[in-house]
């Protein structure tokens, strides 16, 4: 068994090995991840057979857990964005706050639009619909970029079927359905945040917009309000009806019904079907584009779970957790050591999903070390991770481009708007983790 010394050492660069190929080369995160695989093991002594040996074990049990999830999400996704069902969500949403308050309004339709589709993309879709409020309401486009940015990101980091979530609920043995309940209701206070700070910090930036694309409206070819809506809320509704009600011995046909319809699977599934229902423009060519565009975004994703799976797997063979759980220090940080693990990940390579997978087989050995140890800590933990992945996004984090890119915003303003946001989201995230560890553990 390696010293402890020797451990920490080539866990750290392992670590250092993915931090320089992703951010500083630009190294696909799966093959940075797969050599820093080879770096631990090998630095630890082990043997290249155990090494391959747990790297596909690792790698198997995070596909078996995930891809159906991940690929049905990313679907759901896409087939939002082709139908126009996020432009309605977000048109209705306007509508019902006032052009006064545009800025909370994409906001809100960040935060829900967020739910199925992934924080880069969403903010693109909606990029012509937000520079249109802008110019046309006469708000800073810092203000509703970064409002729209911060709704999107406040998802992304602590809700499934969102890669990072995904993968540290897989490797920790956490309910999806109620990790995804409760991520969203702790996202909200964090959404928030992100508002009230784009709105503060950027009602004196100047307004410079270029186009204006008109705002969805009467067009035949858009669905419903309650066609756009269904296919995020009706997963969300059957998850939460499976999680929250008591199903004894699987009783009673409709607590049968109900727990197969709830299953994440099933129910994003349904949100998919209910997606496809938002068009009558369907044909087989374009229908199956969309599922070849799913299948092709999910696996790109899959690819870097798997790896990160691999790498845990890895890490766990090493036998790291075994001389971390006797450091006592450990038991008095508690949920925020998982935080604080991710966050340094985060800042150092930029990608939120990569933090989240990376730390999540760091902290799996530690949790009966940090009183962790049971369903409610499990959950906890993953959240404190979703924390500690929503800061700090700068300049090495390619969504902190994507909003400056797509709206004009200046790298000052990005960086005293945005930059700022995504800290005091992250730490407004970790306080309500907290606070609920309090209570529950």
């Amino acid at each position: 068994m390696p010293s402890f010394a020797q451990s920490i050492f080539f866990l750290l660069a392992g670590i250092f090995v993915i931090i320089m190929l992703t951010a500083k080369w630009n190294v696909h995160a799966f093959f940075a991840l797969m050599i820093a695989c080879f770096v631990t093991g090998i630095g630890v002594q082990l043997p290249v057979t155990d090494i391959l040996g747990a790297m596909k074990d690792g790698f198997g049990n995070i596909m078996r857990s995930l891809a159906f999830i991940i690929v049905l999400g990313t679907t759901l996704g896409v087939v939002l964005e082709h139908t126009g069902s996020t432009k309605v969500m977000a048109a209705f949403i306007l509508k019902k706050t006032g052009e006064r308050n545009a800025a909370l309004a994409m906001s809100i339709t960040g935060f829900i639009v967020g739910l199925p589709v992934f924080c880069d993309s969403g903010f693109v879709v909606l990029s012509g619909l937000n520079k249109s409020l802008a110019k046309r309401t006469g708000i800073p486009i810092a203000v509703t970029s970064v409002s729209l940015g911060t709704g999107l990101l406040a998802v992304h980091c602590l809700i499934p079927p969102h890669p990072g979530a995904a993968a540290a609920a897989g490797v920790m043995g956490v309910d999806i359905g109620k990790l995804m309940l409760t991520g969203i209701a702790v996202a909200i206070i964090p959404m928030l945040a992100g508002y009230w700070w784009a709105k503060q910090a950027g009602k004196k930036t100047i307004t410079t917009i270029e186009d204006e694309e008109l705002l969805p409206g009467t067009s035949k070819h858009l669905p419903s309000t309650l066609q756009a809506f269904a296919p995020v809320i009706v997963p969300v509704i059957l998850i939460a009806l499976k999680s929250f009600l008591t199903i004894e011995n699987n009783e009673g046909a409709v607590m049968k019904i109900i727990a197969v319809l709830g299953d994440p699977v099933i129910a994003l599934s349904i949100g998919v079907i209910c997606a496809f229902a938002g068009s009558r423009q369907w044909n087989k060519i374009i229908a199956g584009k969309l599922l070849t565009e799913s299948v092709g975004k999910a696996g790109s994703i899959l690819v870097i779970i798997g790896a990160g799976g691999a790498f845990g797997a890895v890490l766990t063979a090493t036998k790291l957790g075994d001389h971390l759980s006797n450091i006592s220090s450990l038991s008095s940080i508690g949920i925020l050591f998982p935080f604080l693990v991710t966050f340094i990940l985060k800042t150092a390579q930029g990608s939120s999903t990569v933090a989240i997978i990376t730390a999540a087989p760091i902290i799996l050995p530690l949790l009966n070390a940090l009183h962790l140890n049971s369903d409610t800590g499990r959950l906890l933990c993953v959240l404190s991770m979703g924390a500690g992945s929503t800061m700090i996004s700068h300049v090495n984090d390619a969504y902190f481009w994507v909003i400056a890119k797509f709206t004009g915003i200046d790298m000052r303003t990005m960086l005293k708007v945005y930059t700022v946001a995504t800290i005091i989201m992250g730490i407004v995230t970790m306080l309500i983790v907290y606070l609920l560890s309090l209570i529950l553990l």
